[in-house]
């Protein structure tokens, strides 16, 4: 949500700073805006814009030359999307600029109290009070300004300021939004995104939360709020400008969808262990001793990161035998669970900043608890409050809507549920057995992404549903909620998702030839269970696209996967109506890789 991009060094910053923005585009936005100035000229200049960074590009004049800028894409919380409310926001003598990410929750206080001081507000945001905060205050230092003014605040930022009283440097600051350094060859970078720095350099520093950083040309340094210096050591990021291409792709969810194979194998690559039939995973830091002394797991995430913990919960429980489920971290903050000390709780989020998984992750580890993050992004915030986790390896994910990174999320339990099997009861052949299935998936997604031209064309069928129903039984239902959400983020169609058991208990009432039925139907040993489903449906006269190891008489269409071993069959079942979704939103014309109203990384509640 909201992208930052800044620059400090001799470049003309303004073509730097748009194409940073750009490639932020994939977070989710509605205007954007950029300052830049120079050691030769006095103040600043802004531009903003409603609309794509595109919009914001055609406005900008071409005698707009500067060395050092800041620029924003924003995702509207207070204040609809105007060019007044993009982002950046200036002070009234146009010296003190500021980008924010995050949301101010005492910005009314402040607002009143500034207003009644006799300040005028040009914006509805929340943003504006630290621009006026910032621009009256008397310290002497651009940093003690900044410290002082968010000393009065309360909430979350990620924010990058610029005065043209100093126009020697940028000011940065983090508080529960993600905020990275780019270390250049004299010139610095700050982001709320490494994919906005990859292009210029692949060494970055991450802010922690309470921390600031001061970017000179030829120089950084990072300190407290309170003013302790802080120790701040440049990393190398994995991936590369070139990971954010489109490849030939027509977008970035269709790309993604068909790098899935790929991305399983890096996930495996290195972690299995042939001769003990189970996997390596170092980072877990969490011994066999310590893993037998577990009694619970609790999985945590938002959205697909929820569903992948449904699956993960699931395979935990029938490899490992130990109780799992997983929960909403939204839901799980709020209704002051009780912290087990003998419960693992995972915490899953792609990009490794999710606010409302962060904030859960700070509780527990307040509560004493042993977290463990599955996460995308080396290096990001819940990776680094954990005690140990796995990255995915799924590589950079751009479309809004998740795909790549929801499968290797689901692989990386599998990993996870045969290291805590293996290290507890599960026999040496049923390790080999789950290796061996784990080895199949590439292979298999591979020949289910042949079908493409298949599902495309029942895709354009079912575009003119007004609503569709999905329904699955014990390892299915995690995948219907995953394929409903898919489906009702890109392309707006209404879809529900439910266990399949559950028909007969109310959601039978909506089955009419108008409401198509998604079923998914693994060969497993709930297969005539499920198939009893299908009849129900079928009686009613609903219409019916099975996705199923086998055709399905009582399905008017199905899509056969490839069958693997019952407990990751749900990896595979999901990547067709990946599909569907995809092709289903392309034929309705839908902004495919920036759904409206959505955001890829939610880094506020």
């Amino acid at each position: 949500m909201c992208g930052i991009v800044g620059y400090i060094g001799k470049r003309d910053v303004a073509p730097l700073l748009l194409e940073g923005l750009q490639r932020l585009e994939y977070r989710g936005y509605d205007s954007a805006g950029i300052v830049v100035s120079s050691p030769k000229s006095a103040g600043l200049k802004m531009v903003k814009a409603k609309g794509r960074v595109r919009d914001l590009e055609a406005k900008v004049p071409a005698r707009f030359k500067g060395t050092t800028g800041i620029a924003h894409t924003r995702w509207a919380t207070h204040g609809a999307p105007s060019d007044v409310n993009a982002h950046p926001h200036m002070s009234a003598d146009q010296k003190v600029a500021v980008v924010h990410n995050g949301i101010i929750d005492n910005a009314s206080e402040l607002r009143r109290k500034l207003e009644a001081d006799g300040v005028e507000f040009l914006s509805e945001t929340d943003t504006e009070v630290l621009v006026h905060l910032i621009a009256r205050s008397e310290a002497e230092k651009l940093e003690d300004r900044v410290r002082e003014t968010l000393r009065l605040v309360e909430g979350t930022y990620g924010i990058a300021v610029m005065h043209a009283d100093f126009p020697d440097r940028i000011v940065a600051a983090r508080n529960g939004s993600p905020v990275v350094l780019g270390i250049g060859e004299k010139e610095m970078f700050v982001a709320s995104d490494i994919a906005a720095l990859v292009a210029h350099t692949r060494q970055i520093v991450t802010l922690d939360d309470g921390e600031m950083a001061t970017l000179k040309a030829d120089d950084f340094r990072t300190y407290t709020t309170e003013g302790t210096r802080t120790t701040a050591e440049p990393t190398t990021v994995e991936w590369e400008a070139a990971s954010y291409d489109m490849g030939g792709h027509d977008t970035y969810m269709h790309k993604e969808i068909f790098e899935q194979a790929d991305a399983v194998d890096r996930v495996l690559r290195g972690r299995i262990d042939d001769r003990f039939s189970t996997v390596h995973l170092g980072g877990l830091n969490l011994d066999a001793r310590e893993a037998r002394k577990i009694r619970r797991v609790k999985i945590l995430g938002c959205g697909t990161s929820y569903h992948a913990g449904m699956i993960g919960a699931q395979m935990i429980e029938e490899l490992a035998r130990i109780p799992a489920d997983a929960e909403p971290a939204s839901e799980f903050r709020y209704r002051n669970a009780v912290v087990d000390p003998d419960t693992l709780y995972v915490a899953v989020s792609q990009s490794g900043e999710t606010y409302d998984v962060l904030a859960a992750v700070q509780e527990l580890k307040r509560k004493g608890a042993r977290v463990l993050g599955v996460v995308n992004v080396v290096g990001s915030a819940i990776a680094r409050e954990a005690d140990g986790g796995i990255y995915v390896h799924a590589g950079p994910e751009v479309c809004v809507v998740s795909t790549k990174c929801f499968t290797n999320t689901t692989v990386a339990f599998a990993l996870l549920a045969l290291h805590l099997g293996r290290t507890r009861d599960l026999s040496v052949r049923d390790g080999k057995r789950i290796i061996e299935g784990l080895r199949k998936l590439p292979e298999q997604i591979s020949e289910i992404l042949k079908q493409e031209d298949e599902v495309k064309e029942l895709a354009e069928e079912y575009a003119a549903a007004r609503s569709m129903l999905f329904i699955g039984r014990v390892r299915g239902y995690p995948v219907a909620r995953e394929a409903s959400l898919k489906l009702k983020e890109v392309s707006y169609i209404h879809a529900e998702a439910y266990p399949a058991s559950e028909l007969k208990h109310g959601p039978l009432a909506l089955i009419e030839p108008a409401l198509p039925t998604v079923a998914i139907v693994p060969d497993d040993d709930l297969l005539e269970k499920n198939r009893a489903a299908l009849e129900e449906i079928k009686a009613r006269s609903g219409k019916i696209l099975a996705v199923a190891h086998q055709h399905q008489e009582k399905a008017d269409q199905t899509i056969v996967v490839p069958k693997n071993e019952d407990e990751l069959d749900p990896i595979l079942m999901g990547i067709p109506l990946q599909l569907l979704a995809y092709h289903t939103a392309k034929s309705l014309g839908r902004d495919i890789d920036k759904p409206r109203n959505l955001a890829k990384s939610v880094t506020v509640e």
